[in-house]
């Protein structure tokens, strides 16, 4: 099993990164095992800072993720979730079920012409429309890497504490972006909160 310094290692020197075609085609190249993943960006969202993370081939590392989280401690069935999944559903999915999501379009809001909005019954949070957009903004601009895990959770406290990821939001409260991030994240909820369902 890998330390959190070696797996520190393979995702700031990672010898592939992998973009939105790579990761949709058919096969998947990401594996349908437990482990972290990393999100690398060539432009990186307005505002957010970058000193002292990790670039690889010109692109910045700004996020952290893994999947499976932590089996539940009240006896609930563990998430069947694992990298390919996870990886899948931040490419293509929604801002509701992906805080990568959300926290990019947040701040690519403005740039991109898109808000978050109630959406179905008002209990979901999506950019609606907008989800389009910023799965194209992200099929230009971002590109993942993984390293298996079997306890990715157990990691994960090491690799934030050790990375510079302002995306994080997470047991990241050290990162100076934390507040900024959270705030802009709070509004848009708010504002949708105000307007029509979709």
């Amino acid at each position: 099993m890998l330390t959190a310094t070696q797996m520190h290692d393979q995702l700031t020197h990672p010898t592939r990164l992998w973009s939105r075609p790579n990761i949709l085609a058919r096969p998947c190249p990401v594996p349908a095992e437990p482990g972290v993943y990393a999100w690398y960006f060539a432009e990186v969202p307005p505002g957010v800072p970058t000193q002292g993370c990790a670039v690889r081939d010109g692109c910045t590392l700004l996020y952290v993720g893994i999947s499976p989280s932590a089996p539940p401690a009240n006896g609930k069935p563990p998430s069947r979730q694992n990298l390919r999944t996870r990886v899948r559903y931040h490419m293509r999915g929604n801002a509701e079920g992906s805080t990568l999501r959300l926290s990019l379009g947040c701040l690519l809001s403005a740039r991109l012409g898109i808000e978050l909005r109630r959406v179905g019954s008002g209990g979901r949070r999506t950019f609606a429309r907008g989800e389009a957009r910023l799965s194209a903004w992200i099929e230009r601009h971002a590109q993942v890497t993984w390293v298996v895990h079997p306890q990715p959770w157990a990691v994960e406290p090491a690799l934030i504490a050790t990375l510079v990821l302002p995306l994080n939001l997470d047991q990241n409260a050290h990162s100076p972006f934390h507040a900024t991030l959270s705030r802009l994240r709070a509004e848009a909820k708010q504002r949708a909160r105000m307007l029509p369902i979709v």
